[in-house]
């Protein structure tokens, strides 16, 4: 039995390895886009914010790179509305005017915040930190845990953004024909999905890194800061003007949320506390990063102060006391750092050494020349 079984298996295997055009089943359906690398700059966090299922390629941040500045984004055929419409390159994705209005024109409740370093920060999105896994009240639609992708759900949907629907979204961008193909490149299919559209615009956003200000060229040891920029960072850098708590990290931002003495009565509905429910973010907000800082004007949330000056004023002697003031606030005892001067000029200085010139002018993060 089995002398003749082994033969008979032999001949039967040899058979079917010589029909090679025998269809073997239903070609791989596994999709393969370039994959994009970030390269970290020098002293900035190794940790990126890229969820496991969204992972940068270059096809993926092409598209989104298109899709930031199409203003067919919103689905309305009557008017012309993209993410670059309020956050402009020029000014390091912010707008330059503070406050913003959407299609319906409705007034944003907060002034914009300049897209930039974003995949170093893995905390929470919006001046209150509305998107954010913490956010027990945010009902996340795509499964992101409060990320970017859910920041592009909420373009869509605020009645004082884009006021329209994922729907509406996806059908005006299946019907473009440059997009079926970029989407197929990207994620495998033609079909255009809410969800990949969130995915691509986040990936571009993830790669608007700036880390090129005469700064960073200092810490590179590629240029020496001047006595009075050297002044400056000191005075930033020390209780003597005291920036440092919220503003001291390579990011110049820690991300985190703090009441900045601004006000002793509260009327937004939408600060941190609104989403934390603690009543020690009673006035709170997100530390916007410093990069860029002279160029991102006006200042705070709610855009009250036009000039750095006014600013370095206001953390002078401005400071106004309430039971909610951030124990950050070290110089609310005394109304601000009381800078002279002298030192004042120090510190706008070095302000000053934060903005990156590559960062607003660099062709990769503009306007595709192919888009109307």
């Amino acid at each position: 039995m089995k002398i003749t079984f082994l033969p008979t298996l032999i001949l039967a295997l040899f058979m079917a390895s010589c029909h090679k055009d025998v269809p073997q089943g239903p070609p791989s359906s596994v999709h393969h886009a370039t994959p994009y690398k970030i390269t970290i700059p020098k002293g900035f966090p190794t940790l990126l914010n890229i969820p496991a299922d969204n992972p940068m390629t270059v096809e993926g941040v092409e598209l989104g790179r298109y899709l930031y500045y199409d203003g067919r984004f919103c689905g309305k055929p009557d008017t012309l509305m993209s993410c670059a419409t309020c956050h402009q390159q020029q000014h390091a994705f912010m707008n330059g005017i503070g406050y913003a209005h959407g299609v319906t024109g409705i007034q944003t409740g907060h002034i914009m915040l300049p897209h930039v370093n974003m995949v170093f920060n893995s905390t929470a999105y919006t001046w209150f930190g509305l998107v954010s896994p913490q956010n027990p009240d945010y009902q996340i639609p795509h499964g992101y845990g409060g990320n970017l992708e859910d920041v592009v759900y909420l373009v869509i949907t605020l009645t004082n953004e884009c006021h329209s629907d994922t729907n509406a979204c996806k059908t005006a961008i299946q019907n473009i024909p440059i997009y079926p193909p970029m989407f197929k490149a990207a994620f495998g299919t033609e079909t255009v999905t809410f969800k990949n559209i969130a995915r691509a615009i986040a990936q571009f956003v993830r790669t608007l890194i700036s880390a090129n200000s005469k700064f960073d060229k200092y810490i590179r040891n590629e240029v020496s800061l001047t006595q009075q920029e050297l002044r400056g960072y000191n005075i930033f850098n020390t209780e003597t003007g005291d920036c440092f708590h919220c503003h001291g990290t390579i990011l110049f931002t820690t991300n985190g949320f703090y009441n900045n003495a601004k006000d002793s009565v509260f009327t937004d509905p939408d600060d941190y506390y609104s989403v934390t429910h603690n009543p020690l973010d009673i006035g709170a907000y997100k530390a916007p990063t410093l990069r860029n800082i002279a160029i991102t004007g006006p200042y705070m949330h709610d855009g009250r102060f036009t000039t750095l000056d006014q600013v370095i004023d206001f953390y002078s002697s401005g400071l106004v006391n309430s039971p909610y003031v951030s124990p950050m606030m070290l110089k609310i005892g005394t109304g601000g750092a009381q800078l002279v001067p002298s030192q004042k000029a120090d510190l706008k200085a070095f302000l000053y050494t934060l903005t990156d010139s590559t960062f607003i002018t660099n062709p990769s993060f503009s306007k595709p020349a192919g888009l109307p």
